[in-house]
């Protein structure tokens, strides 16, 4: 009986293992699709294969999270306010399903950040009020939750170089988040084959913004 529980405890750990690297090498796939892609026929493809992983990964937050950060890219390049807004709206969905799964997760907090801040840029005038303070409060929490993420600081500094512009005063705030973002990346490892690692030259653009 007890080679039986033993070749059945083997038998499932084997095919878990060849679950989880499937799973590894097809996210590792699209994961580079969406870093290289550059139209937005590219971006809604990689969002598309995120999607369809997430369907059939119940347990996996990181096919949210790269769905998510693919619809914010197309919001990104995409001029019209109303479906800028709408894509965002859907980055939004992504990443409450994430956190639904993970709600621990500092990546997804801090992408959910970045995602208000591109709300800003819609229309600063009336809109920097309400969305900055929710931006800036969910990089701060990003940071709590994970002080060596890198992408929470940067997204607080792009925040804090763009409100000062806004309001005319001085960067060195943003300047000084920039460099603390910088060290992250440097020193930035992982467990997570999945995790992510965008935003060093972003960061680095800041960087140059401030010399």
């Amino acid at each position: 009986m007890k080679t039986i529980i033993f070749l059945f405890a083997l038998l499932f750990s084997t095919s878990t293992f060849a679950t989880d690297n499937k799973y590894i090498e097809q996210m590792s796939k699209h994961i580079e699709a969406v870093y290289n892609a550059e139209t937005p026929e590219q971006y809604q493809e990689a969002v598309n294969a995120f999607e369809r992983i997430a369907s059939a990964e119940k347990t996996k937050w990181e096919p949210y999270y790269y769905s998510a950060f693919g619809w914010v890219m197309l919001a990104n390049k995409e001029k019209e306010s109303v479906k800028k807004d709408g894509y965002l709206d859907k980055a939004l969905s992504a990443i409450e399903s994430g956190k639904k799964i993970n709600g621990n997760e500092s990546e997804l907090v801090a992408l959910e950040g970045f995602v208000h801040m591109i709300r800003v840029t819609v229309d600063p005038a009336t809109r920097g009020q309400q969305y900055s303070g929710m931006a800036f409060q969910l990089f701060g929490k990003a940071v709590g939750m994970n002080p060596e993420n890198p992408r929470a600081l940067a997204f607080m500094a792009q925040m804090q170089m763009g409100t000062a512009r806004f309001l005319g005063s001085s960067t060195s705030e943003a300047c000084e988040t920039a460099k603390k973002s910088l060290e992250k990346f440097s020193a930035f490892k992982s467990e997570n084959l999945l995790a992510p690692r965008w935003g060093k030259g972003m960061t680095e653009g800041l960087l140059k913004q401030c010399q």
